[in-house]
């Protein structure tokens, strides 16, 4: 098939890397600008964009593909490029960008979503946080025909695996990133023979985008609930609390008991390890970073920055 690619970060260019691999031919892919990052705030170029350099594929990068937002000039040029490009089909995953109604409509067989959950559970932006943090148990890769709603289209495959419960944001991202492109090249060769079927109407839940501000934890929740939270921000935005005026990024966690007596927040410092009395339960630190520090086991966290059991997490 000839396909058009649209797609930005790594798990993108998974899907991207397994279709080119299968062989189909790559007519044009679609990625984001390149961004400012790093503490010098340098422009970096996308995983996809890198992949696409690195085979020569086509590339275009519109900042909007809506004619009536603020870009109209580059979603016209993007328009003219999907029409003047033979295609079959658009393949999405993480593009970052709304497709409108007058994109979903170029592609023969229409426009095919890599989306990470099992739906109509975690539409939108981050499922596979929401998935950890909720304490689901498993989910999947669903590939959808797109449509105009957010992620409401009609489904033509969708495949599960558990959730592990070490599991954290980057490990199940790996996994979810390689499954979508085993799932994706396995929908492509069985286009247009494939029935999509309708979303179910109930069970419908919402992964609204990660802010920053929901990493500063506040342990009077119960344990179970921040320990999935740490997995769940590992690696962005990263979990963290304040003790002694210093804001630490806690990496790693596990459930442990707790005396009725400790308050929330009150650290327990004993044979080299670190726990934090929260609502209910209480949490023993096992990765911990300070600002400017490496990510570090507990015992050797300690040497370089001393806890006490009268410290407190604010």
């Amino acid at each position: 098939m000839k396909i058009v690619f649209a797609g930005t970060p790594e798990f993108a260019a998974t899907a991207l890397a397994a279709i080119h691999a299968a062989g189909h031919e790559i007519v044009l892919v679609l990625t984001q600008p390149d961004r400012p990052a790093g503490r010098g705030l340098q422009l970096h170029a996308s995983a996809v964009k890198q992949f696409a350099l690195q085979h020569q594929l086509p590339l275009l990068q519109p900042k909007s593909l809506r004619l009536d937002g603020k870009y109209p000039q580059e979603a016209e040029h993007a328009h003219a490029m999907l029409k003047a490009t033979p295609h079959d089909v658009m393949a999405v995953a993480a593009y970052g960008l709304i497709l409108p109604e007058s994109v979903l409509t170029i592609p023969p067989l229409g426009c095919l979503n890599i989306h990470a959950s099992i739906l109509p559970r975690w539409r939108g932006a981050a499922p596979i946080h929401r998935a950890i943090e909720a304490g689901d148990t498993e989910t999947g890769i669903t590939i959808m025909q797109m449509d105009a709603g957010l992620d409401t289209g009609a489904m033509l495959s969708m495949q599960r695996i558990p959730i592990a419960c070490d599991d954290t944001q980057a490990t199940l991202h790996t996994k979810l990133a390689e499954l979508g492109g085993q799932q994706i090249v396995d929908v492509l060769q069985k286009l247009p023979k494939l029935t999509a079927t309708p979303q179910p109407v109930e069970g419908i839940t919402y992964a609204s985008k990660i802010s920053k501000k929901e990493a500063a934890l506040d342990f009077t929740q119960p344990a179970d609930e921040l320990e999935r939270k740490i997995r769940a921000f590992n690696p962005f935005p990263g979990a963290h609390g304040v003790v002694k005026g210093v804001t630490l990024k806690l990496w790693r966690a596990e459930l442990a008991e707790r005396s009725t007596a400790d308050k929330a927040g009150q650290l327990i410092v004993q044979d080299h390890s670190v726990l934090v009395a929260c609502g209910t339960g209480a949490l023993r630190l096992l990765t911990l970073q300070k600002p400017g520090g490496k990510l570090l086991p507990a015992a050797e966290f300690l040497k370089g920055f001393p806890l006490h059991d009268d410290d407190c997490f604010e």
